[in-house]
């Protein structure tokens, strides 16, 4: 059975890799952004890649509820039901003090990172409760797991908060027919994470070496995390793309094996 996903904030980065890597398992995909031209130009680009009819795209806000909602029900009178709705969209800031971090800023980063995600959630979840089932997967990132590194207080408190919102969520729905699920796709080299360094290149320099032993590109990322997705049955799961062994491996083979992986241009143009 055609399995119908749908991902926010998928019109670059991470969630355009796993939109293109659904489509290729024969997926129905609904993809999301700010605005229509954006939507409009990654379901052109998706649309060469699959069968017609598999791509959807619906544009939207997440920190607006209304938008979410017309989000799931724009998908929802396209394809039927949804099985699968993944909370990607998020934002990063620059990486600075939290007393010298613009507030616009700082509440861009909540307002999407945190709140937009709760507003998917409780979308999501009233759609899945009343259609009978599904999963809905929140997509970790730094902060998650409590790791602490300086000019990056905002964000991480949004990801921890993430973590505990899920880990809050498994718990208040067991027994019902809706899934939670959390992805943790490690470093990845996208506009996000690159954004953080604009016109700060000494920095990106040194940032550069850590991406390239413990980073990775998205098609890799995306690939793996989805089969993942695709397989899983249990609420509660923790899909990961770097796990432990892994990140050990690349920290012992690392000076051994040297990887570029800004030498391959492998972002989605805006």
């Amino acid at each position: 059975m055609t399995q119908t996903i749908v991902i926010t904030g998928s019109t670059r980065g991470i969630g355009f890799g796993l939109a293109a890597e659904f489509l290729k398992r024969n997926c129905n995909v609904a993809v999301n952004g700010r605005s229509q031209s954006a939507v409009d130009q990654t379901v052109e680009d998706l649309a060469g890649r699959c069968p017609a009819g598999r791509v959807w795209g619906q544009p939207g806000d997440m920190t607006q509820y209304d938008h979410v909602q017309q989000l799931w029900d724009s998908v929802r009178s396209h394809f039927g039901s949804i099985d699968i709705w993944i909370n990607n969209a998020g934002v990063a800031h620059p990486d600075l003090e939290f007393w010298t971090l613009p507030k616009a800023d700082i509440d861009k980063t909540v307002g999407i990172n945190l709140i937009g995600l709760m507003y998917g959630c409780r979308v999501a979840i009233n759609g899945m409760l009343a259609q009978g089932g599904g999963f809905v997967y929140n997509m970790y990132g730094f902060g998650s797991t409590g790791m602490l590194r300086n000019g990056m207080s905002i964000y991480g408190s949004t990801k921890r908060a993430v973590n505990y919102f899920t880990a809050a969520l498994v718990k208040e729905l067991a027994g019902q027919p809706v899934k939670i699920g959390s992805l943790s796709p490690g470093m990845v080299i996208t506009d996000l994470v690159l954004d953080q360094y604009r016109d700060r290149p000494e920095d990106f320099e040194k940032a550069k070496r850590i991406f390239n032993l413990l980073g990775d590109r998205v098609e890799n990322v995306a690939a793996h995390l989805a089969e993942q997705i695709l397989a899983n049955d249990r609420s509660g799961a923790a899909l990961r793309h770097m796990s432990t062994a892994r990140m050990m491996t690349r920290m012992i083979t690392g000076r051994i094996r040297k990887r570029d992986l800004f030498a391959v241009e492998n972002r989605k143009p805006e």
